[in-house]
């Protein structure tokens, strides 16, 4: 693929894609800026990785708009954009092969239950079961080894990479990505406690609800409600290792970093960002472009929105960043206190004489 050909791609993305250098140079394939080689694109979206443009072998960097090139090597060109990170992925697709998660079909070793509705071009591979009164939609891809149980239902376009889990009654919305490993559906946490110090099972009698556009990650976790749904909103984006439990609702393109843990009926808004092994107590609410520092402890909801939430427990970030100042101080503080209190000593001592 020739420069000027990548140059057109973005110009479909972007009002403005500036060339610096040669557009005729053949581009292979795409790399790290700093293990690049001669045929390759990178690109730098971050000023840490600026030095690296120096010393780089790429052939083509796509870098910010107001990115300096006039100091670089003559055979290093260059393609200016406005966001240079969303400008890469736009190429890593160009260059992206698709992966096969099952051939086209079904597998004659998937077992498919009754009354079960298959859309168009629904591909379902090896040692899948399908429960029954199952509703699959057109251009879904269901890997090896994956279970649906009874009614469980997929919009159109959706992909469930091997070993996935949904329980009964799940619902899925159009463009749906599901990685290995993850349960949708599993029971809530729900026990009700006894005098003599024993629990009593509640019942989960309600569904996990997935809206469109929705990427799960791997090695997920997300209970079915104990009555109603438990709501994953259009465009969320969780990454592995999440925990989240029974009635939560995950407002539209909130992002989940690993190994976050969100209690019973937490509600988090839109465009929410949560740091990794970010903590939720039960029942309580943030609002829309709330962020979560990573290992963040939520204790209490939250009225305010577009706020960072950091430390344990969680607060304003400028107001923990203030405690932890003062935290590093106690131990000046202290020692002017034991000066002082000596002082002091002193004064009474010599009084009393």
């Amino acid at each position: 693929m020739k420069i000027y050909e990548i140059q057109a791609l973005l110009e479909r993305y972007f009002d403005k894609v500036e060339l610096v250098g040669s557009s005729n140079v053949t581009i292979d394939g795409p790399a790290k800026i700093e293990c690049a080689a001669k045929g390759n694109v990178s690109f730098v979206a971050n000023e840490k990785y600026t030095r690296f443009i120096e010393s780089t072998e790429a052939s083509l960097l796509i870098v910010g708009e107001q990115t300096s090139t006039k100091q670089y090597s003559d055979s290093l060109s260059f393609l200016k954009v406005k966001d240079p990170y969303t400008a890469f992925v736009f190429v890593l697709q160009m260059f992206s092969s698709p992966r096969v998660i099952a051939s086209d079909g079904v597998s004659p070793s998937a077992v498919i239950g009754e009354n079960v509705m298959l859309g168009k071009n629904v591909s379902i591979g090896d040692h899948v079961v399908i429960g029954d009164h199952c509703v699959i939609g057109d251009n879904t891809v269901i890997g090896p080894n994956t279970v649906l149980m009874e009614r469980v239902v997929t919009g159109r376009d959706c992909m469930f990479y091997p070993g996935v889990i949904c329980y009964d009654g799940t619902i899925l919305g159009d463009r749906v990505t599901i990685h290995s490993g993850t349960v949708l559906g599993a029971d809530g946490f729900g026990f009700a406690p006894q005098p003599d110090g024993g629990y009593i099972k509640i019942p989960q009698m309600g569904i996990v609800e997935i809206h469109d556009d929705v990427e799960i990650g791997a090695n997920n976790t997300i209970d079915r409600a104990t009555m109603g749904s438990t709501v994953i909103e259009k465009g969320v984006k969780i990454d592995n290792l999440v925990q989240i439990a029974h009635n939560c609702r995950i407002g539209e393109n909130t992002v989940i970093a690993s190994q976050a843990g969100i209690s019973g009926s937490v509600s988090i808004g839109k465009h929410c960002m949560i740091g990794g092994q970010a903590g939720f107590a039960g029942h309580l609410s943030l609002p829309d472009k709330t962020n979560v520092a990573a290992k963040a402890g939520v204790s209490k909801s939250l009225q305010k929105s577009a706020q960072t939430l950091r430390g344990i427990p969680a607060q304003p970030i400028r107001d923990q960043l203030r405690q932890e100042a003062l935290l590093r101080s106690l131990d000046k503080m202290k020692r002017k206190l034991d000066a002082l209190e000596e002082k002091v000593r002193e004064i009474q001592k010599g009084k009393g004489q």
